[in-house]
């Protein structure tokens, strides 16, 4: 009875030996491909991904400072342009008239309007802050020009 325990005991050791040593060979073999050709340990190949990916965080935070300078810059740059054509006067003929529309992302710029006549072609420019003439009357064409530069956006 002793012997059949002691012979159980052993198959039962024989078959745990066989199964760690299928598992440790899976483990091996898997190492071995995770740092196939890179001559170093598993332990150097992670210093050296924590060490990239250390540079790489830096990196990244300067990229998004720049691309946040970048675009705050960007809003003063002219972003919206319109061009509207007219016709001011009844006695000429056609839309030979026009108004420019030159403004950022802030709604702040200038628009040059050119009227035409027979007499001669007169240019108007007129500042503008915050989406609105500051210190002249935009006509209903300029507000008309402005209004749709604005509805571009």
């Amino acid at each position: 009875m002793v012997s059949n325990l002691v012979m159980a005991g052993g198959v039962i050791f024989f078959i745990w030996l066989l199964v760690l040593s299928i598992l440790f060979w899976n483990m091996h073999s898997h190492y071995n491909k995770l740092s196939q050709g890179t001559g170093g340990s598993l332990k150097s190949i992670l210093e050296d991904l924590l060490k990239e990916i250390t540079i790489a965080k830096k990196e990244l935070g300067s990229l998004k400072e720049h691309t946040e300078k970048l675009q705050k810059d960007g809003s003063f740059h002219i972003q919206k342009v319109g061009l509207l054509r007219f016709n001011p006067f009844k006695d000429t003929g056609g839309d030979q008239s026009f108004i420019l529309s030159l403004i950022d992302g802030n709604n702040n710029g200038v628009i040059i309007s050119g009227l035409y006549s027979r007499s001669g072609t007169r240019w108007y420019a007129k500042k503008i802050v915050n989406g609105k003439s500051v210190e002249y009357e935009l006509s209903d064409e300029e507000k008309q020009a402005l209004k749709e530069v604005q509805g571009n956006a």
